[in-house]
């Protein structure tokens, strides 16, 4: 096996953000593997595949669902061999029927390589904790 440069797991994570934050589903898509798995805490249950979490977002986008800005911060990256694993935080705003929402949240993105490729596996995305005191 051959374990990924560390910056090329950074650029593929970078991608996936950069085509989230424009909406642009096919590029989007295109970063993960048809058996990726996906944990996020607005869901009820983990999405088992690419082809699951396409109909989530087709269901978003037909509820007039867009992506008006999507930046991370904080990131890591750990390689190991075979892949590596992306975490930062995360700060989106989106545009809903409802109007505008914003998060911050934590996410986790493992990459695989496939050839020459990284892929992502897995995503986890889960809420960042609030700083403030009470």
């Amino acid at each position: 096996m051959t374990t990924p440069d560390p910056n090329a797991v950074a650029d593929a994570a970078a991608a996936i953000v950069d085509a989230f934050a424009a909406t642009d589903t096919a590029r989007y898509f295109d970063a993960f593997a048809t058996d990726a798995t996906f944990v996020f805490h607005t869901e009820p249950a983990r999405l088992d595949s690419r082809a699951a979490y396409e109909h989530l977002w087709a269901q978003w986008l037909e509820s007039g669902w867009s992506v008006l800005s999507c930046a991370s911060s904080d990131s890591r990256v750990q390689v190991f061999d075979g892949g590596g694993i992306f975490t930062h935080t995360v700060d989106t705003t989106v545009h809903t029927a409802d109007g505008e929402e914003s998060y911050r949240e934590r996410e986790t993105i493992v990459f695989a390589l496939h050839g020459e490729r990284l892929i992502a596996v897995h995503e986890h995305l889960s809420p960042l904790p609030s700083t403030e005191t009470p």
